[in-house]
């Protein structure tokens, strides 16, 4: 799991079918380098931007949806709610 904070919504006009519906953002890791990572991450919960947020990655993301061949590698998985020292 990483810690991160949303910075954009992700619009997707095409896409593939399975992925309809699903509300696209643009995460940047929450880490002590001056490497930013940024991931495209699905947002199942409703966070917003500036939310910081738990994401999940790799096949896991994938385990919260019905079906688990869905092309995704990065889900919101909870809302950061108080102040951590990352």
């Amino acid at each position: 799991m990483l810690a991160a904070k949303l910075v954009d919504n992700v619009w997707a006009t095409r896409k593939m079918e399975s992925l309809n519906g699903l509300k696209f953002m643009l995460a940047e890791v929450i880490d002590e380098s001056d490497n930013k990572q940024r991931l495209i991450v699905a947002d199942t919960i409703g966070a917003g931007i500036g939310d910081r947020v738990i994401i999940c990655t790799g096949s896991s993301s994938r385990q919260i949806f019905e079906d688990t061949r869905i092309p995704i590698d990065a889900t919101v998985i909870g809302i950061i709610d108080e102040d951590c020292h990352f």
